[in-house]
């Protein structure tokens, strides 16, 4: 391309940022912003009250996924985090080290593992799970399995230990003797669960990568955010991030009361 046309390209794009750029400071200067979240809130008002098809679908979707992953996911890791426990070798050290490596691992990573393992050529191909509600529960399970793990175990692990010595006095069998583990650690092993579901609830990778965001299949509260976004509809988009906001939040406030009691 020669100079004489580079020339008025560059001149239009420097045109086109300044434009936006000014666009963008009116609509601060003129607090256009909060008038934007006002109208996020009551579209979000509006579409509950009016039960919308598109944002009950994504939000009792993204319900049943998050709480059918955390459940898998707890019952395979407090089994793990309370025999940890009660080693404390390398061995175990090493692994409570990884389980809480792995707790800030990316979504968008543990999406690609999942798309390798369940695409058309991956080992788990022919269970035909991509682009299901199943493929994103597996890559939340994957998400919130080192979370119930670590935290498990550090509630099981800060316990008396007279707490198993006494019920292994009285005669309790090793399964009794977890389930009182469990008990006395339960404050722990609530804030274990809550702290996953509010992981996964609130995730986008792994949902955008293996789910697909496909309307009224796997589409949930955070892909249909960010797809009402891409396409300009703000109100919309705001309205969606608002409930999953809500959903976050119960989780929060309800995480941070066990703490305190269990400090307590």
């Amino acid at each position: 391309m020669s100079s004489r046309v580079r020339a008025p390209v560059r001149l239009w794009r420097h045109r086109r940022i300044g434009e936006g750029t000014e666009a963008a400071a009116r609509l601060t200067g003129e607090g256009r912003w909060m008038e934007l979240i006002w109208e996020g809130l009551r579209e979000a008002v509006r579409m509950m009250a009016q039960r919308d098809p598109l944002v009950m679908d994504a939000a009792w979707r993204s319900l049943w996924v998050s709480s059918t992953a955390v459940g898998l996911a707890t019952a395979a890791g407090l089994p793990i985090g309370t025999l940890l426990a009660g080693r404390g070798g390398m061995a175990a050290r090493a692994v409570i080290v990884a389980m809480r490596t792995a707790m800030a691992v990316p979504t968008v990573f543990v999406g690609v593992v999942c798309f390798a393992l369940f695409s058309r050529r991956g080992p788990l191909g022919g269970l035909e799970l991509l682009y299901t509600p199943w493929a994103i529960v597996a890559g939340e399970f994957l998400l919130a399995w080192p979370i119930v793990v670590a935290i498990s175990h550090g509630a099981v692990a800060s316990l008396d230990p007279r707490v198993e010595e006494t019920a292994r006095v009285l005669g309790a069998g090793p399964l009794r003797r977890w389930l009182t583990q469990l008990s006395e650690a339960r404050t722990g092993v609530a804030l274990a669960v809550l702290t996953a579901f509010a992981r996964c609830v609130t995730e986008l990778g792994i949902a955008v990568i293996v789910g697909g965001n496909i309307k009224y299949r796997t589409r949930t509260l955070s892909t249909a955010t960010a797809l009402e976004t891409s396409r300009g509809d703000f109100g919309r988009a705001l309205a969606m991030g608002v409930i999953l906001l809500a959903i976050a939040l119960a989780a929060a406030v309800t995480i941070g009361r066990l703490s305190r009691s269990r400090s307590g």
